[in-house]
């Protein structure tokens, strides 16, 4: 095994190991892909000041995030397919991140089901919601997460009509995978991954197959999500959703200041500023050059995350000065379950905290709650000054 320094040597064991087909679900966006390298590149933008002299002593990364406990500002993304990058992928990430002490957020188009997580964790998850024609499937998905005790729901705004992404449709993306010729020629040389496949019998839909009439078998359960996506989602059904959910919810996919004022209005606990990791509106601005704006608008309002980019501790710790109380992670830890399983998982959060305690060090903090933009230089016009 080599000796993994960083986010990207998991992503290079990632590729070897897990079928093309969910590789490039992952590591990919829609159309020319402009905005998912933006997400990352404009990162890169953003410029430390280093300080000396300063006693680095008894540091700490620790915060909230919607009034829970996290070690560091950081929680699991909702990824749809993630028990496909993974036998039980769902679950293993999870534990990771419960025994890592940071949120997990389980997507609706989980592989494993809100109740099989539920069973297999102690701590209390997050789950996302997309809205669904079915308003019955939508109200008892949302029963089902608080029988299972979520203690936070993340509403993605962002879907209501799926992007184009190119290599899903080339690739022919299905859960579990059809096997043609191509598919069966490339898994033969996972197989690693093709054994805990076989050792598991979570391989489709958890959320969906056996919750839904009609829904039995692969083709009537991508039938039925290919039309299931609500293209009528206005403020109106939030405020329904809002409603129907008396915990914390978190508004995911916001990207201009109007939207984010309207999510403060209809009872929003926090917004995420995202663009759904690129993989939507290909020529949408990153994430962290969304985030300004929105900040300087409504941050004294509402609580404030972001995700779209993040692959790194200095990624986090460039978010959080620049306004964002938390960050996602989706990409990152993806790589270390296809990887590596549950163990990948919490190399890729022992990595980001290093580098987010390390840099935060070297430039004179040592509280992750006294940091602001003061550490950073940013160019001007970095958020834009658009027409």
């Amino acid at each position: 095994m080599p000796v993994i320094t960083s986010i990207d040597d998991l992503k290079r064991i990632y590729r070897r190991r897990v079928p093309k087909m969910f590789y490039d679900y992952c590591e990919s966006g829609s159309w020319t892909e402009q905005t998912f390298r933006e997400n990352v590149s404009d990162f890169a933008r953003l410029h430390f000041r280093q300080r000396v002299a300063v006693d680095l002593s008894d540091r700490s990364t620790a915060s909230t995030m919607v009034g829970h406990e996290v070690k560091m500002p950081v929680a699991l993304a909702p990824v749809g397919l993630t028990g496909m990058q993974h036998a039980d992928g769902e679950i293993k990430a999870a534990r990771a991140a419960e025994k890592f002490g940071v949120p997990f957020t389980l997507s609706t188009m989980s592989i494993c089901s809100i109740e099989d997580v539920a069973a297999h964790t102690r701590k209390p998850f997050w789950f996302q919601l997309y809205v669904m024609r079915d308003k019955d499937f939508v109200r008892r998905i949302i029963r089902r997460a608080k029988d299972a005790g979520c203690s936070a729901l993340v509403l993605t705004l962002d879907l209501q009509v799926l992007g184009q992404r190119h290599k899903d449709l080339k690739n022919g993306l299905s859960a579990p995978p059809r096997l043609t010729l191509p598919v069966m020629a490339d898994l033969a040389t996972k197989w690693r991954w093709g054994l805990g496949m076989l050792g598991t019998r979570r391989r489709q839909f958890g959320n969906i197959v056996g919750h839904v009439k009609g829904v039995g078998d692969t083709s009537s359960l991508m039938s039925w999500t290919a039309e299931q996506f609500d293209p009528e989602l206005d403020w109106s059904k939030v405020e329904e959703i809002r409603a129907q959910w008396d915990g914390p919810l978190i508004l995911k996919g916001i990207q201009e200041v109007e939207d984010a004022k309207m999510a403060v209005k209809v009872g929003a606990d926090a917004i995420v500023v995202s663009n759904h990791g690129g993989r939507q509106l290909d020529g949408a601005l990153s994430s962290i050059r969304a985030l300004p704006p929105i900040v300087d608008a409504v941050g004294g309002e509402v609580e404030i995350h972001m995700d779209s980019g993040i692959r790194s501790g200095q990624d986090v710790l460039k978010a959080r000065a620049m306004g964002a109380r938390g960050v996602y992670i989706g990409r990152s830890y993806i790589y270390g379950l296809g990887a590596m399983g549950e163990k990948g998982v919490s190399k890729a959060l022992e990595i980001i905290h290093r580098e987010l305690d390390l840099s935060m060090a070297f430039c004179g903090h040592r509280d992750i709650e006294q940091v602001d933009r003061s550490i950073l230089m940013v160019p001007r016009g970095f958020a834009g000054e658009w027409e």
